[in-house]
């Protein structure tokens, strides 16, 4: 038996954030990639998290019966997965949560409020020409080409942040049942609150990606992929009729 992991990548990227992903990932798991509200493929759709839940709930209802289905989100996907998994715990047999373990209230939404008073104040294409320069200088072109080929998506900012501090808290982990991974990168700010989703949550645990930042999964490829996969066997391994 295969899990089925359904990706939901982070604030401005697309699904394309998943490319060095999915070599390491696609021959022992299988895989679909989402594109948020006003990003992507979804770029003329205004964002609520409410519209997120309805995207991945799409996603996971087409997963085949009877095959694990783990939900793995990264930054404001990790969020936004934590909305699906709030509304819908039963649908869910797992959950990552990638760089999403801040609690966006008080000096935490700084960083929040920081990220989308910034691009308000550049611009979408002084924006697109800082991240290519930030990200062509933090990793090598086969690595972040792939990523920044699917478009960045600067316009949903503020109102995604916005939702996510009005609505996103720990309790909304405290009726998901299945297993739940905070994964984080050794040096990224927004694990800050993690202890407050593992009290929350009874069935978290926290792993630390070594060497890497918020974007673990680009800092650190295969550490990020075998994290996932070693969850993803844990899902599986404890499935009905296993």
């Amino acid at each position: 038996m295969r899990a089925h992991l359904v990706l939901v990548h982070g604030s401005r990227l697309s699904s394309a954030q998943w490319a060095p992903q999915v070599p390491l990932l696609r021959d022992h798991v299988d895989l679909t990639l989402v594109d948020l509200p006003g990003h992507g493929e979804r770029v003329h759709e205004p964002f609520t998290l409410d519209r997120c839940v309805e995207v991945i709930g799409a996603a996971v209802g087409a997963v085949p019966a009877g095959t694990p289905a783990v939900v793995v989100g990264h930054s404001l996907g990790g969020y936004a997965a934590m909305a699906y998994a709030a509304a819908r715990p039963d649908t869910l047999d797992g959950l990552v949560l990638a760089g999403a373990s801040a609690v966006p209230t008080g000096p935490g939404a700084a960083v929040y409020r920081g990220v989308a008073a910034l691009t308000d104040r550049l611009g979408a294409e002084r924006m697109t020409r800082v991240n290519d320069r930030v990200l062509h200088r933090l990793y090598p072109a086969e690595r972040i080409d792939p990523v920044i080929a699917g478009g960045y998506y600067f316009a949903p900012t503020a109102a995604a942040w916005r939702e996510v501090m009005a609505r996103c808290r720990p309790s909304m982990l405290e009726h998901v049942r299945c297993p739940v991974l905070l994964l984080n990168g050794r040096f990224d700010q927004l694990r800050i609150g993690a202890r407050a989703y593992l009290r929350a949550c009874p069935s978290a645990r926290e792993e630390i990606v070594r060497r890497a930042g918020h974007l673990s999964g680009l800092d650190q490829p295969e550490a990020f992929a075998d994290a996932l996969l070693r969850f993803a066997r844990t899902v599986v391994d404890s499935a009905p009729g296993a």
